[in-house]
């Protein structure tokens, strides 16, 4: 069996517009996730909070993307 690869994805549910590329584990995308909302809060980036919130996503075994949680 492979391993699972994760994506992050924006609310509406299309790849998250700045960190589109496969993670190796959920933990690693939460923690770039969380890289990119401290360094935006750290420059003094208002985002809206809809920005903040991401989805993951497995990459599934016929090579689609399916979303198992929001955060």
């Amino acid at each position: 069996m492979k391993e699972a690869l994760y994506r992050l994805a924006s609310l509406d549910g299309n790849p998250h517009p700045v960190l589109d590329t496969p993670y190796e584990s959920i933990e690693a995308a939460i923690i770039a996730a969380n890289n990119l909302v401290s360094s935006n809060y750290k420059a003094g980036k208002n985002l809206p909070l809809i920005r903040e919130h991401v989805g993951i996503e497995v990459k599934t075994s016929n090579g689609s993307w399916r979303t198992i949680s929001y955060s």
